[in-house]
């Protein structure tokens, strides 16, 4: 552990987190595999049980929840079911849900997941619609932002892609993030990199950041050269570039450094980009600096690929780890 990771873990619990982004619900259908279909050559699957998580910037806010923070959500939802139990999920959670904004003719997004029991993914339905908020609807977006950021610690945009994050909607976040000067945490889409102008922070994995700098990332000083070409193009303060395996690479106005992977067992990467940014921005509105932030994020990340699905860290976990 880090010598003030002891004074930070405590401290995260006081923190409001104001998410923008894209909700989304991640339905598993678990069954056994014994044969293959007669009809197509594809498995059988016998269903044996199903299960709801939440997915998107709604699994991002179960993160901060998990270490102690406070969340307010602003998203977009349908009138349908699945927004009914999306709500109820994270109410569950003490999330705050009074910047959802429901849209009607939309469905809320939900991926319906077919996995075996031994964790082994058969296919994948997407229920999406992924058309920018525009008009009226951006506007409301935006009002609640400007709202619920008056209480914020900090902002964080999880873009991925599924209408939330237009460009006013983006340019409200880092306004309001500016105004209350807290800082703005961004974990991107390639399509929008011309949105996060004046970030804190952005959290790129490395095939996003190949794509925005056009280069190869293979080796650590591919990483730092891709870190300053991210940042010096998408106009941010700060850049994390997560590298799987490789760890991390940070880079930030004062400081450039190689974060090693601590993952010791590796079940699921899928959510793992939200535990990094979720621990990140709390750390930040904690008054932690960037890089014992990105160390304590950098350690979640370790934990949370052991897990199968979308999952979230504890401040026990982070604790338990670092006698490891």
């Amino acid at each position: 552990m880090q010598a003030d990771d002891t004074s930070l873990l405590p401290r995260l619990g006081g923190q409001t987190i104001l998410i923008v982004g894209d909700l989304m619900l991640d339905h598993f259908v678990i069954g056994r595999v014994d044969r293959i279909s007669p009809e197509a050559p594809v498995p059988v699957v016998q269903f044996d049980h199903e299960e709801y998580r939440l997915g998107g910037a709604a699994n991002v806010a179960h993160n901060v929840a998990a270490l102690g923070g406070r969340v307010e959500m602003v998203g977009i939802a349908g009138e349908d079911p699945e927004a009914g139990r999306l709500r109820a999920d994270l109410a569950r959670l003490s999330i705050g849900t009074s910047g959802i904004v429901i849209d009607s003719s939309r469905c809320t997004t939900r991926k319906l997941r077919v996995v075996t029991t031994r964790n082994q993914q058969v296919a994948r339905i997407d229920y999406e619609s992924d058309r920018e908020v525009a008009g009226e609807l951006e506007a409301e977006v935006i009002q609640r932002i400007f709202a619920l950021a008056e209480s914020a610690s900090a902002i964080l945009v999880s873009d991925y892609l599924k209408g939330v994050v237009s460009r006013g909607v983006a340019a409200a976040a880092a306004g309001a993030a500016r105004r209350r000067k807290i800082p703005l945490l961004v974990d991107p889409k390639v399509p929008h990199i011309d949105y996060y102008a004046g970030a804190t922070v952005i959290t790129p994995n490395h095939h996003e950041a190949e794509a925005v700098t056009h280069m190869r990332i293979r080796t650590s000083e591919e990483a730092g050269l891709a870190a300053r070409r991210f940042r010096e193009r998408a106009e941010c303060e700060s850049v994390l570039i997560t590298r799987g395996e490789h760890g991390m690479w940070l880079l930030g106005p004062e400081t450039e450094t190689e974060l090693p992977a601590e993952a010791r067992e590796v079940s699921d990467v899928t959510g793992a980009g939200d535990t990094v940014i979720a621990t990140m921005t709390l750390a930040l509105a904690a008054g932690a600096p960037l890089a014992d932030a990105a160390r304590l994020a950098n350690r979640a990340a370790g934990i949370v690929v052991g897990k199968f699905g979308p999952a979230v860290v504890t401040v026990e976990e982070l604790q338990r780890s670092t006698s490891v």
